[in-house]
C-alpha cells in the first residue's frame, strides 16, 4: 500500500525479511524440529540476543531519537523479568509443593500449601510468610500486566517528575542513573521481598511445560523474542517516520523552538520515556526465562551504561543501527567470556580474555567515536550509497 510504513521506511521491509530468515534458520538448525546443528545453549543465546536487541531498540527511540540519555534504562528491563520471574517462581515451587504433601495421609489445605510455598521460596532469606509484592504472583495474567505496568509506571512517575521540572542534559542522566542505583541497592537487601542477592532462580522451568523439553522451549522462546522484535521495530519505525518523529527529533536537535512552537515538549518526552520502558520490561520478560535467573546485579548501573554503549556503536538514530549493535556486542562478549575465546600467551603475559572482555568494548567504543561516529548503522548506509552510485 503506497504511503505504508513499508514504502516509508525501506528498513522495515529488510529488517523483517532478515529477521525472519533467521528466525527460519534457526528452526531448521536447532535440536528440536531440525538438524541439531545448532546447540540448545547456543538458540537461547540468539533468543537471548534478541531481546537485548529489542531492549537497544528503546534505547535508540529514547536517545537517539528524542535526545534524553537515560542511564537507567536497563532497569526497566530487570523489573520485567522480576515481575515474570515472581510467577514462574510461585507456580513451579507449588506444583513441587503439592506433590510432595499429597503423599500424605490427610490431604493438605490450600493454607497449608500456601505457607509451604512460601517457606520453600524465602527460607534461603530467612523468611517465611509472602512479600505484599507476590499477592498476584500465583496468576499468569495479572503478572504479564505487572510486566508492562510496573516498569511504565515508574517510568511515568519519574518522567513526570524530571521533566516538569525541565531538568535536561547530563542532570537527567545523573538522576536516571541515581533511580537505578537506589532500585538495585534495595534489591540487594533480603528484606526487600524479592529474596536479596539470591534473586530467583530456576526461571527457565515453566509450569505446566514440564513434559516438554528443553530444545523446544528455547525455539519457542527464540520465535516469541523474533516476533516482540519485529513487531516493536515495525511500530517504531512508523512513530519516527511521520510527524511525531520530526517532533521529537525537534524536541533533540532544539527543544526551546520546538516548546516556542506551541508543542507541548514534556509530554511528548514523557510518552517516550514511558513507551521506551514498557519496551525494556517486555524484553526483561522474555530475558530471562531464557537465562534462568534473575539478581539485582542485572540492575546495577553498569548495565544501562552497557546499553548507551551498544547503541553508540551501533549508530543512535537509526533503528537498525541499534539492533546491530547490541547483536554485535552481545554475541561477541558470548564469545569473549564464554571460554570460546582461546587464551593468548606472550610469555611475559597471559592474555584472559574473560578479563580483557571489558578493555575490548571500551576500546571498540573509543574507535568508533572517533573514526565512526555514525556507528556500524553508518557504515551501513555508507555501503547502500556506494551501490547505488
Amino acid at each position: 500500500m503506497e504511503g505504508s510504513i513499508f514504502t516509508r521506511n525501506r528498513s522495515v521491509p529488510i529488517f523483517i525479511a532478515a529477521l525472519t530468515l533467521l528466525a527460519l534458520g534457526v528452526t531448521v538448525m536447532s535440536e528440536a524440529y531440525g538438524t541439531g546443528a545448532m546447540s540448545v545453549s547456543f538458540t537461547k543465546v540468539l533468543g537471548m540476543t534478541l531481546c537485548l536487541c529489542l531492549a537497544a531498540l528503546a534505547m535508540d527511540l529514547v536517545w537517539g531519537y528524542c535526545g534524553i540519555l537515560s542511564l537507567g534504562h536497563f532497569a526497566f528491563f530487570g523489573l520485567g523479568g522480576y515481575m515474570i520471574g515472581m510467577w514462574l517462581m510461585t507456580a513451579r515451587t507449588e506444583a513441587v509443593v503439592r506433590a510432595n504433601l499429597a503423599e500424605g495421609v490427610i490431604p493438605p489445605t490450600e493454607a497449608e500449601i500456601s505457607q509451604a510455598t512460601a517457606l520453600q521460596i524465602f527460607s534461603v532469606v530467612g523468611a517465611e510468610d509472602w512479600p505484599w509484592m507476590w499477592a498476584v504472583s500465583d496468576s499468569l495474567a495479572l503478572s504479564l500486566l505487572l510486566v508492562v505496568l510496573v516498569p511504565g509506571a515508574l517510568a511515568l512517575v519519574f518522567g513526570w517528575l524530571a521533566f516538569r521540572s525541565r531538568v535536561t542534559g547530563v542532570y537527567l542522566s545523573i538522576l536516571t542513573q541515581a533511580m537505578t542505583l537506589a532500585l538495585s541497592l534495595y534489591l540487594f537487601q533480603n528484606d526487600s521481598g524479592l529474596r536479596g542477592n539470591n534473586g530467583l532462580s530456576g526461571l527457565q522451568n515453566i509450569p505446566g511445560l514440564e513434559g516438554v523439553g528443553q530444545a523446544r522451549l528455547s525455539v519457542w522462546f527464540f520465535w516469541g523474542s523474533a516476533l516482540a522484535l519485529g513487531l516493536a521495530y515495525v511500530g517504531a519505525a512508523w512513530l519516527v517516520s511521520g510527524k511525531f518523529g520530526n517532533i521529537v527529533r525537534g524536541v533533540r536537535d532544539d527543544e526551546q523552538r520546538v516548546r516556542f512552537l506551541g508543542y507541548r515538549v514534556e509530554g511528548y518526552k514523557l510518552f517516550v520515556f514511558t513507551l521506551t520502558a514498557i519496551l525494556c520490561g517486555v524484553a526483561g520478560a522474555l530475558y530471562y526465562p531464557q537465562a534462568g535467573i534473575i539478581n539485582p546485579d542485572e540492575i546495577a548501573p553498569i548495565a544501562s551504561i552497557y546499553l548507551a554503549v551498544w547503541v553508540a556503536i551501533g549508530g543512535r538514530g537509526r533503528l537498525y543501527g541499534a539492533v546491530i549493535g547490541a547483536a554485535v556486542v552481545s554475541l561477541l562478549s558470548t564469545y569473549f567470556t564464554g571460554g570460546r575465546a582461546p587464551d593468548v600467551d606472550l610469555g611475559f603475559y597471559r592474555i584472559e580474555w574473560v578479563d580483557w572482555w571489558p578493555v575490548l568494548l571500551g576500546l571498540g567504543f573509543v574507535l568508533v567515536t572517533l573514526f565512526a561516529p555514525k556507528g556500524l548503522g553508518g557504515l551501513v548506509d555508507y555501503i547502500v550509497r556506494k551501490d547505488r552510485t
